[in-house]
């Protein structure tokens, strides 16, 4: 009988750990096609500094941020202006539902 709860309870907890690795992943394919439609490798890269800054800078400057996730979800859906070289221009929206921002905001942070 000991046996049999302790198994049951191995399993639940198994279960418990891979359906939440299942929730938290990032869907590679999605983001990027997101990136693609909105244009936005127009000015970023993954790894290098284009007109803007990489994917991988803007993880690297939000890491261990409290509110890191929330800034960059405005940022990518709400009007605002970035500094590029000497200029302010205009920022542009990422036109997409509101998971697939959050997927976005997730593999950007993850870079």
């Amino acid at each position: 009988m000991k046996t049999k709860v302790l198994f049951s309870s191995a399993v639940l907890l198994v279960s418990a750990f891979v359906a939440t690795g299942a929730q938290a992943a990032v869907d590679d394919a999605g983001a990027k096609n997101l990136l693609n439609e909105n244009g936005c490798l127009n000015c970023h890269d993954v790894t290098k500094t284009k007109t803007a800054r990489s994917y991988k800078k803007i993880a690297a400057d939000r890491k261990g941020k409290a509110g890191a996730e929330a800034a960059l979800t405005k940022h990518l859906t709400q009007p605002s202006t970035v500094k590029l070289g000497e200029d302010m221009i205009d920022h542009p929206q990422v036109e997409a539902d509101a998971a697939q921002v959050k997927n976005l905001v997730k593999w950007i942070l993850s870079r």
